[in-house]
């Protein structure tokens, strides 16, 4: 299998893609230890905590910024993002990746994918050997330490003592369901690099499982806007697919899949709605080749922009939320481009 790669395009850069990546390296987002906070208050003028999920998706789109302007400024901030999951974030001794440091009570399933692609994403540009180590190390807790009886793997962890928590039916993040898929893409890229064919048969594994629990995700709750977040991670259900997209039951699953959530998307917008679901949505249209994404639905995640170029979390009954997303603003930036540059929207090139 070819390794995944970001593609090249630096001639007649938009202004989105400018702007959003200055956001990211300048709003003050990333801290000066490469840490990223979850997101920017706009109202209150002020950051959240740092995540090491969110430092995972800043990494990688770092990654995806250096590739498409050449500036080697982008190349740097991942640096120093993965400096601080792989230096300051993960516990070797214990094999633990928290999901934040202050305090590191819980770990999770999730996150640790993301941290892990990010981290890989990085070593396939600089083939720096600690980038890899640190990944696989993580990808085997994550196999290791979340694993249930049932061979699906428990969504979060409490700290130090490694305990599952007990899950909530209403709350995909505390519950172990069919978008796990994208954080086991983890484990199929760890195959890709290592050449260790049990992170290929893991992600098999969690594929196969996926599968077979994802028609009952949505809707999942009665609330509409609850609804609206299970897109979010149905979406990245899909994208996990993506690898397995010439299997017909995986493309059987994208297309019904696309088309759910489309009808929800058209159903819940007008009360609540969210960047990143379009962002996906649009993006996952564009790399399944699929037909039904056009200008329109562009500009509703265009949209989502502010002056200072990142992009907000989510509209309610047509106001904004103060929130201000880096994992919007990365979903966003490279949906658009892609949608600028059919030829360069690839799921081997998709920002986590």
């Amino acid at each position: 299998m070819a390794a995944p790669q970001f593609l090249s395009y630096t001639s007649g850069l938009s202004s989105q893609l400018r702007r959003a990546g200055q956001w990211l390296a300048h709003s003050g987002i990333q801290l000066p230890d490469g840490g990223v906070a979850r997101y920017y208050r706009a109202d209150v003028q002020g950051y959240a905590g740092v995540s090491t999920e969110i430092t995972g998706y800043a990494l990688s789109a770092f990654v995806f910024l250096h590739s498409a302007t050449g500036d080697e400024e982008y190349l740097n901030r991942a640096r120093a993002a993965a400096r601080f999951l792989t230096g300051v974030a993960w516990d070797p001794r214990n094999g633990v990746m928290p999901f934040e440091l202050e305090p590191a009570a819980f770990t999770y399933f999730f996150d640790c994918g993301i941290i892990v692609r990010g981290l890989l994403a990085l070593w396939r540009v600089t083939r720096e050997q600690e980038l890899l180590t640190a990944a696989s190390a993580i990808g085997e807790s994550m196999a290791r330490d979340f694993a249930r009886d049932d061979g699906r793997y428990w969504p979060i962890l409490s700290l130090p003592d490694k305990r599952p928590l007990e899950m909530d039916a209403l709350r995909w993040s505390r519950s172990a369901g069919c978008y796990q898929l994208k954080a086991a893409m983890a484990w199929r890229e760890l195959a890709e690099a290592t050449g260790d064919r049990q992170f290929e048969e893991r992600y098999q594994a969690a594929l196969e499982n996926a599968l077979a629990t994802h028609e009952g995700f949505l809707p999942g709750h009665t609330e509409r806007p609850k609804v609206m977040d299970r897109l979010h991670a149905y979406l990245y259900f899909l994208e996990g697919l993506l690898p397995g997209a010439g299997d017909p039951r995986c493309a059987a699953a994208l297309a019904q899949g696309i088309r759910r959530v489309s009808e929800y998307v058209e159903q819940i917008a007008p009360d609540f709605v969210r960047c990143d679901v379009l962002a996906q949505l649009l993006r996952i249209r564009l790399c399944a080749g699929e037909a039904g994404a056009d200008a329109a639905e562009a500009d509703r995640v265009r949209a989502f922009q502010e002056p200072g170029g990142g992009y907000y979390f989510g509209r309610k009954a047509g106001e904004w939320a103060p929130h201000i997303s880096p994992v919007s603003t990365v979903f966003a930036m490279q949906a658009l481009e892609w949608w600028e540059r059919r030829d360069a929207a690839n799921w081997r090139g998709i920002i986590i």
